[in-house]
């Protein structure tokens, strides 16, 4: 995989992963919040937080991207609600 360093190389690598595992049909995918982990001086990955609409559903996924390859290491459903 290749490294991850700019916003649109996380979301390259944040929609692929959720396309892996929700599939191909989601809309309006957004990366809502970016943060480097565990800091900024020793950035090591993203801490990535998507929101996604899926079958009339938001889903709130949380991931964890390595910067030097782009592999995901952990990814965590936060919340599936009704969109507003």
């Amino acid at each position: 995989m290749n490294p991850v360093h700019t916003e649109n190389e996380i979301e390259n690598s944040a929609k692929k992963a959720i396309e892996v595992m929700y599939g191909s049909s989601i809309e309006n995918f957004k990366i809502r919040v970016l943060l480097p982990y565990p800091t900024e001086q020793k950035r090591e990955a993203w801490d990535v937080q998507v929101t996604f609409h899926l079958n009339g559903l938001q889903y709130t996924v949380d991931l964890l991207i390595n910067e030097k390859d782009g592999q995901i290491t952990n990814a965590r459903l936060i919340d599936t609600m009704v969109p507003l």
